[in-house]
């Protein structure tokens, strides 16, 4: 966006999130606003309060809600909004903003890594969505 327009010529973008094991999920510090919750609890059906505390947990150190994470079996914990079976948020159209954004240019430095590590260990399959 600039000055808060669309741009008028469609940007390509070179990453793919279906190939992906949604690595920006496994991020440790997913910071949620109060609207985020809003949307959340919209769209879970639940009133801000269950919302906030279901999905996110606060920080004291640096003062803002998170999202909260649950194990994984791809990465240590991902976020508590990822459904593991399908490596897609499960709340895609309530996602806080800051997933919205995400990533803000037309590559992904997760992706580009995920293509060099398959690239370097010979393997299309590393970390595989299974």
């Amino acid at each position: 966006m600039r000055n808060g327009k669309a741009f008028p010529i469609p940007v390509k973008v070179k990453y793919s999130c279906e190939k992906c094991p949604a690595y920006c999920c496994s991020y440790p510090d997913i910071e949620v606003t109060p609207r985020d919750i809003e949307r959340l609890a919209r769209h879970s059906g639940l009133a801000y309060e269950q919302a906030e505390e279901r999905f996110t947990k606060y920080d004291p150190k640096e003062k803002v809600r998170l999202l909260r994470h649950q194990k994984d079996s791809v990465f240590d914990s991902v976020c508590v909004l990822l459904d593991q079976k399908t490596r897609r948020c499960g709340a895609y159209e309530a996602r806080p903003a800051v997933c919205r954004d995400y990533p803000d240019s037309t590559r992904c430095g997760y992706y580009e890594f995920l293509k060099f590590e398959r690239a370097h260990q010979d393997d299309p399959k590393f970390i595989a969505l299974t």
